[in-house]
């Protein structure tokens, strides 16, 4: 069994829409979406709002003791903090980090976690604990996407990479977002600029695309980075930027 929403601006076409999808397979209408995938999806009509709020879950899945922010400074994890004896490896295994984080995201520490994984863990369920009656707002105005992009440079403490960043919102709302390790070691805070650029510039192209589809053509994307960025590539030197290449 399958969950589909159906959205758009016309009820007759709508209920068009169901008529034709009930003739071909077996559905039962629902009616109006209160809560899909974890999501509680509140409106407000004379508002013009629509709220996507992910509270129930987190407090049906996470009772830990809320925090203010996702994390801090002194969490420095790497592959090398695992476990180096059987002791270590069964006291991990009374743990029950990897169902916290997900398999996939258990499966990228190649060394096995140790006791600072799991403290970040617990810091990480405390945020959203913190953080659960937070939600995404969007009301009634101007389609304009907006984008902001920054870099770290060489802040992976096992293989010198930096991170990508970028954010993406719709009239103040947020609507893509990523942060992940660059595949290349960046030799400059300048080159990793370029790289978290171009992969933000390949985001804001389906972005665009996809707003065109449904009747929404941006004139213009609005994006920004640090101002110390724009310094830093100003005064950059020949050396720091003559390997660039275009492909």
């Amino acid at each position: 069994m399958d969950d589909m929403l159906i959205a758009g601006s016309s009820m007759r076409e709508i209920n068009n829409l169901k008529t034709r999808l009930s003739a071909a397979f077996e559905m039962k209408d629902l009616g109006p979406t209160k809560q899909i995938l974890g999501m509680k999806i509140s409106r407000d009509r004379s508002a013009g709002t629509l709220n996507l709020s992910q509270e129930l879950y987190i407090e049906r899945v996470n009772d830990a003791k809320p925090r203010t922010t996702p994390l801090v400074n002194h969490f420095k994890l790497s592959k090398e903090q695992s476990p180096k004896t059987a002791k270590e490896r069964d006291h991990l295994a009374l743990v029950p980090y990897a169902s916290a984080v997900g398999s996939l995201m258990y499966a990228m520490v190649h060394g096995g976690p140790w006791k600072e994984h799991w403290e970040a863990v617990k810091w990480l369920l405390r945020y959203l604990r913190g953080t659960s009656s937070t939600s995404l707002c969007f009301g009634k105005g101007k389609v304009t996407l907006q984008g902001f992009v920054n870099a770290n440079l060489g802040g992976d403490v096992d293989s010198s990479k930096s991170t990508s960043e970028y954010i993406y919102t719709i009239g103040g709302t947020t609507v893509s977002w990523m942060s992940r390790l660059q595949k290349c070691v960046s030799l400059s805070s300048t080159e990793t600029e370029y790289v978290a650029i171009d992969e933000a510039r390949k985001e804001m192209i389906w972005l665009t695309d996809y707003l065109e589809e449904l009747g929404k053509k941006q004139k213009w994307l609005d994006s920004a980075n640090d101002e110390e960025d724009e310094y830093c590539y100003q005064c950059s030197s020949d050396e720091e930027l003559r390997h660039f290449d275009y492909y």
